[in-house]
């Protein structure tokens, strides 16, 4: 069976689309192949990578990519997970083209254990987001 395509956007490909990338790559690896990618990006959220980790989901080799890597590709689903990426993310071609916002958990600013909570509140409405819609 062929895998579709998705392709997560955020404003830095640094928490949430990571997570969702590394979520659905995970959970769904024989119906989908899911990408993510920033329109500003930055380097990858050091607690995303941790609170995955507590899933068994290594993204530790992921990177921030520019969604101008993904131009010329066609997505099945190409689905915006904060409000900036839909509102200033140039027009991207996909069969599907969704919008689900999530909270940033990396403008929170507190402790290391209250971020981590904050991480890992965001990490699973993701997943069940994912669990629900694919």
């Amino acid at each position: 069976m062929n895998q579709q395509t998705v392709l997560f956007l955020c404003t830095h490909n640094s928490a949430r689309s990571q997570m969702a990338e590394g979520l659905l790559n995970a959970l769904f690896k024989e119906k989908y192949k899911a990408f993510s990618a920033g329109i500003t990006p930055k380097e990858i959220n050091s607690y995303a990578i941790e609170v995955m980790k507590e899933l068994g989901i290594d993204i530790s080799k992921h990177y921030s990519k520019n969604i101008e890597e993904f131009r010329d590709k066609n997505f099945d689903f190409v689905i915006t997970v904060c409000d900036n990426a839909k509102e200033t993310c140039p027009f991207f071609p996909g069969k599907r083209v969704l919008h689900k916002s999530f909270e940033d958990p990396a403008s929170f600013n507190g402790e290391i254990k209250e971020t981590l909570a904050i991480f890992r509140k965001i990490r699973d409405e993701i997943k069940s987001w994912i669990l629900e819609y694919f």
